[in-house]
């Protein structure tokens, strides 16, 4: 039986990150960062494309598995006739070389383990060399090397081009394994003390959880939330990627298969809030700095997502070796949305930068000249249409959305220079753009006869985006048109009582096949209904949705209520997002944006 995306958990060490199975395996993990190649990837294969199982010799699914209090280290438990062995994965912060440790134990009676560990570097496709040198393993193609050893030493032997382990532990008895990477033109990295660095990553997880301010219902799913995208920020640049995975399907079997191991500027301002929020200042301190490095430069060349480092170039690209997770081809790697115009980005980065000014994040002497900068362009081409928050291929239109965020941007320049009246800045040509796109969108995408606006212009499909239509201050929460609007998202919009992005029946995606619900949209929906009152039905809400994370507590992009079963990469950092601010808008002090 083919695994199920909530099957994983996820460990890693904020520079890249690896999806541990229910069975003990090690099925994704690109090294040495997020976007390199995958070493282990029969996520989106099979066996010989990579993995590492270690689990009781015969036995399939975990008994149990859970992480630590406020960690990212994993505990994973068998129970076999003859006693119970406990298997912790985790991947220390790194010095220079990333490790994957994995420390098994013996907790009752006696157990075999066996291990099987299959490296197969870029994505899959290069078995590499492998030698045995000073009793540890070392494996060797082209750029990529990995050193295997153990503590103690156990009896090790290669096989059908794997390298396999199998020992016995009794209760209280521990081996572990750690698998280091380096580039294979250096040398080998200075080993690591597993038992150590497992004791300085519990203390170092659980001093950072311990910073979350909020203390309301719902913390400890606030708290892995927070600590999930902790995980997926690149520490070096402190940019956050939308997911660690690429091409887990948004339909089985389907082409609806992207790459999210990448930095998208529409997360920004949600990211912002909820790091700032729950009293993560160096974060969204970090955050604010890579989005002011990624976006200089001339405003024509403003990309809606970039690479960890702020890299432009993100060709994408299919991998024909790999079969993809549940038979869903093709697998994607790169993502040729970055061309694409989306006028949203420049309201989010706009809107981005307002709150970190109002949360009084250190100043930046650059920051006014790039959004006076922005604010030119966007007067240019503002008018023109685009391919939308969604990022949709099937042509461009004028998406309400994305007018609502030119507002934004407006809106936002006037109110800064409002309240720091010694900047420079067109204040007047920037009223009076905000109230022509605010008169336009009224005019143009809303329609009368249902009371809601539309997905775009002349349209009559709906879009989970217009929930942000009152949170983003376009009209009040108590406006009638904006009423009407979530009334109708509720209604249409939603299957089993969670929210789709938009009807694929329409072709605007250009693409066949549909998708599952979206979990932040669902999200959204909750805020809205909050907002206008109901915060009854949006406690509800969230209550399911916040039901819907795995037994880790980990929430893909979206999730198939017919099926019972999470959708799209996974962990994605949106979904996690979206938690984190209704649950701070809901039970909180209101200060998530």
């Amino acid at each position: 039986m083919h695994p199920r995306i909530e099957d994983y958990a996820l460990i890693g060490d904020e520079q890249t990150a690896a999806l541990v199975g229910t069975d003990g395996s090690v099925d994704w993990l690109c090294l040495p960062r997020f976007d390199s190649a995958a070493c282990f990837a029969k996520l989106l294969g099979d066996e010989d494309n990579g993995h590492w199982r270690i689990a009781p010799k015969g036995a399939e699914r975990c008994t149990r598995r859970a992480y630590r209090r406020d960690t990212l280290v994993l505990d994973t438990e068998w129970e076999t006739a003859g006693g119970a062995v406990r298997v912790t994965d985790f991947m220390p912060q790194r010095d220079r070389a990333p490790d994957l440790v994995r420390v098994v134990e013996g907790l009752r009676g006696e157990v075999t383990v066996h291990s099987a560990l299959r490296l197969r570097f870029d994505y899959g496709s290069v078995v590499p060399w492998m030698r045995r040198t000073d009793g540890h393993r070392v494996a060797v193609a082209g750029p990529d090397a990995a050193w295997l050893r153990s503590e103690p030493e156990v009896p090790t032997w290669g096989h059908d081009y794997a390298t396999h382990s199998e020992f016995t532990v009794a209760a209280g008895e521990k081996v572990a394994f750690v698998l280091t990477w380096h580039p294979s033109h250096e040398p080998r990295p200075a080993q690591i003390d597993p038992y150590e660095a497992l004791r300085h990553s519990v203390a170092d997880w659980r001093a950072w959880a311990a910073r979350c301010r909020y203390d309301g219902p719902y913390r400890d799913a606030v708290v892995r939330s927070l600590i999930t995208l902790k995980a997926l920020t690149y520490k070096p640049t402190g940019g956050i990627v939308a997911a660690p995975t690429t091409s887990l399907p948004e339909e089985p079997g389907g082409v609806r298969n992207w790459d999210y191991r990448y930095c998208w500027l529409r997360d920004s301002t949600l990211t912002l809030g909820a790091l700032l929020a729950a009293g993560y200042l160096e974060e969204a301190e970090a955050w604010r700095d890579w989005l002011l490095r990624a976006v200089a430069g001339s405003p024509a060349d403003l990309q809606i997502m970039y690479g960890l480092a702020g890299e432009r170039r993100l060709p994408e690209f299919e991998l024909p070796w790999l079969s993809g997770f549940d038979e869903s081809t093709p697998v994607r790697i790169g993502n040729d949305a970055v061309n694409q115009l989306q006028l949203d980005v420049f309201g989010e980065v706009m809107d981005t930068l307002s709150l970190a000014r109002k949360a009084g994040l250190p100043n930046k002497p650059q920051m006014w000249q790039l959004e006076r900068s922005l604010m030119r362009f966007l007067r240019t081409v503002w008018r023109q249409p685009d391919e939308g928050l969604w990022e949709v291929r099937g042509g461009r239109r004028h998406f309400v959305h994305s007018k609502v965020m030119v507002w934004v941007a407006a809106d936002r320049a006037v109110r800064t220079m409002e309240q720091h009246p010694e900047l420079e800045g067109d204040l007047e040509e920037w009223r009076a753009l905000r109230e022509e796109v605010h008169r336009e969108v009224c005019e143009r995408g809303y329609d009368p006869e249902r009371n809601t606006f539309t997905q775009s212009y002349g349209s009559r499909e709906l879009d989970a985006a217009l929930l942000f239509i009152p949170r983003v201050g376009f009209l009040p929460p108590d406006d009638p048109r904006v009423l009407g609007t979530i009334e109708a998202i509720a209604k249409e919009l939603t299957r089993g009582g969670l929210v789709r992005r938009y009807s694929t029946e329409d072709p605007v995606d250009g693409l066949p096949g549909s998708e599952g619900t979206f979990l932040v949209c669902s999200f959204w929906l909750a805020d809205a209904l909050h907002m206008t009152g109901r915060t009854e039905e949006a406690e509800e809400l969230f209550a399911r949705l916040v039901g819907l994370a795995n037994d880790v507590g980990l929430l893909a992009e979206e999730y198939d209520p017919v099926a019972g079963r999470q959708l799209g990469n996974f962990p994605q950092a949106f979904s996690h997002i979206g938690l984190v601010h209704t649950a701070l808008a809901l039970f909180g002090d209101e200060r998530a944006g």
